[in-house]
């Protein structure tokens, strides 16, 4: 077997699929800052937060629940779990769509809302299809057509931005056609090219339907509290702080914590299929072996990365947003998240075995206590000592809580210590580390 079969298999596919997203994203939010003024940026951070909330509504409701029941199932119950999923897609979409349409009648404010009000009905229900695709296929494990569709996606947003910026139309309304463009493009190919198996809607049957809201209403509570998790401090910031400029300065090196979020959702991806083939088989001692495999891998990984962002966090801020974001908070903010970046492998692992296991509505509970913890500490810092510095420290001890809680639960379904996820990391890391280099070696002795 040629080097490059070893190494392009389901895990660098995961991890490219994976990577395109936040790293082409990241140049994309990059370009944006330089282009934009430091308080359209903030208009623009605040409709991309607000719209991806929206949309891990529908997808936290939709797409645990779809890989647990499609993977490793026949083809006839795949067709009914695809259908099923379209058809719980349309109700939601549909929903949300109406409550922006009663808005967008009776709201008469500002004018970055109401544009964010008009558009979001037409763009979210234009990104189902592709959603829909994408979460199809992580179940099938075709990171392959994972990567092309992603790189469809953001490849056009971030060519019309280059494009925009050459014309100088730089406008928050005209990012927001160029976001509508590229995600038009995308549903259509996934439609065209039966990723997204739109046709599968005629196998629904009310009680798969049924099975899937069942488990989805934990599902999308996770999924919403894990990003009010993330956006609460946008939120909170906005409406404490009357400069929306806070909001830029803040949300920039939020983008940047793609450097951990890049492997985490690849290894996340992999684990998901497999995890859920074990618990089918009630293999409790490979979900412990992977739980305690891959997040202890990441750990480790971390570790390096976490200390190079904290040192280099000046030169980072300036890359992605130019020499204006130097003199703000934006880099010490930076160092504040990657303190508490290696706790992140376990946390999120912890959730996703949770949700694996049947249990998403301890799961949802553990994100809850984490969203308190970290509002509550928001609103202590921001009224004790009126700094973003408040703000992010709140962070540490959010995602302390969540490992707590999540070990304390996990504990009761399946055997493992924290020791034991750190020690089989190392040994895991180590063996990883000596294989690339025999690989190394081997392809320059030939």
């Amino acid at each position: 077997m040629s080097i490059a079969k070893k190494l392009i298999n389901k895990h660098t596919l995961s991890l490219a699929s994976n990577a395109v997203m936040p790293v082409v994203g990241m140049v994309t939010v990059g370009l944006l800052a330089r282009s934009m003024s430091v308080e359209a940026f903030g208009d623009w951070s605040f409709f991309l937060i607000t719209f991806t909330l929206a949309n891990l509504t529908r997808s936290g409701f939709l797409q645990t629940s779809l890989v647990k029941f499609y993977a490793g199932a026949t083809k006839e119950q795949a067709d009914m779990v695809a259908g099923s999923t379209w058809f719980l897609g349309f109700v939601i979409t549909a929903t949300l769509g109406f409550f922006s349409l009663i808005a967008l009648i009776f709201y008469h404010g500002h004018q970055t809302t109401e544009i964010t009000i008009k558009w979001f009905a037409i763009i979210y229900f234009s990104t189902l299809p592709s959603s829909v695709a994408l979460w199809i296929l992580q179940a099938e494990e075709r990171f392959d057509k994972i990567f092309i569709l992603q790189l469809i996606w953001q490849g056009t947003f971030l060519l019309l931005i280059i494009v925009l910026m050459i014309l100088h139309e730089g406008s928050f309304q005209v990012i927001i056609y160029a976001y509508f463009t590229a995600v038009v493009i995308t549903s259509l190919y996934s439609i065209t090219t039966g990723w997204a198996r739109i046709s599968s809607i005629s196998s629904r049957k009310w009680e798969c339907i049924r099975e899937l809201a069942n488990f989805g209403k934990y599902s999308v509570g996770t999924s919403i509290s894990s990003y009010l998790l993330r956006s609460s401090d946008n939120f909170i910031i906005k409406f404490m702080f009357a400069d929306p400029a806070f909001i830029g300065i803040y949300y920039l090196p939020q983008r940047l914590m793609e450097i951990i979020e890049v492997p985490l959702r690849s290894f996340i991806a992999t684990a998901m299929p497999a995890m859920s083939a074990a618990v089918n088989r009630d293999d409790k001692n490979y979900i412990t072996y992977i739980l305690k495999k891959y997040s202890g891998i990441l750990t480790i990984l971390i570790i390096p990365v976490s200390l190079a962002s904290i040192l280099f966090a000046d030169i980072i801020i300036d890359v992605l947003g130019g020499h204006k974001y130097l003199h703000t908070n934006a880099s010490n903010i930076f160092r504040i998240f990657m303190c508490f970046a290696v706790l992140l492998p376990v946390d999120r692992f912890f959730g996703i075995t949770l949700d694996i296991l049947n249990k998403p509505k301890i799961n949802m509970i553990k994100v809850i206590i984490m969203l308190v913890v970290n509002v509550i500490g928001d609103f202590v810092g921001i009224y004790f000592f009126h700094s973003l510095y408040a703000v992010a420290l709140a962070s540490i001890f959010t995602f302390l809580a969540g490992v707590i809680y999540g070990y304390w639960v996990l504990r009761k379904y399946l055997n493992f210590t924290m020791f034991g996820i750190i020690t089989m990391g190392f040994i895991e890391t180590k063996a990883l580390i000596a294989e690339l280099i025999l690989k190394y070696k081997n392809r320059n002795t030939k």
